[in-house]
């Protein structure tokens, strides 16, 4: 499947912009191909309550699994000027939840898969049967 990363990061940008960060004042924007041709986005949505906002990979998995599901192929997400970012520990455990260790990343260092980023992911298979 061909990556179409400048579009995926333009669908970042675009839903970066109606992020709600009146706190940190530090939008990001996701988005994601999943595997059966869709694009998924989220965005910020911060809190008065501050642990309880919700990251933009938080939107994005929603947004995939109210679409019907699958599995994330390619992710980028945006921040502040509309860099690329790279999403915090617990973002990238809900990235391997639905992309798993093949799911390739934009990051400031390049394309790089899911277990180059989250090396010995914990993950369903280690629920058992």
């Amino acid at each position: 499947m061909q990556i179409d990363w400048e579009s995926l990061r333009a669908t970042a940008l675009d839903v970066m912009s109606r992020a709600y960060a009146p706190y940190s004042n530090f939008r990001v924007g996701a988005a994601a191909l999943v595997d059966d041709g869709r694009v998924v986005s989220g965005c910020n949505v911060e809190n008065a309550a501050y642990g309880v906002g919700l990251c933009a990979e938080c939107g994005l998995i929603s947004d995939l699994i109210a679409g019907g599901g699958g599995r994330l192929v390619a992710f980028t997400c945006v921040g502040g000027e509309g860099e690329v970012i790279t999403p915090c520990g617990r973002c990238r455990q809900l990235l391997f939840e639905h992309g798993g260790n093949d799911l390739t990343m934009e990051t400031p260092a390049g394309i790089l898969t899911l277990k180059e980023m989250l090396p010995q992911a914990f993950g369903p298979d280690n629920l058992g049967p």
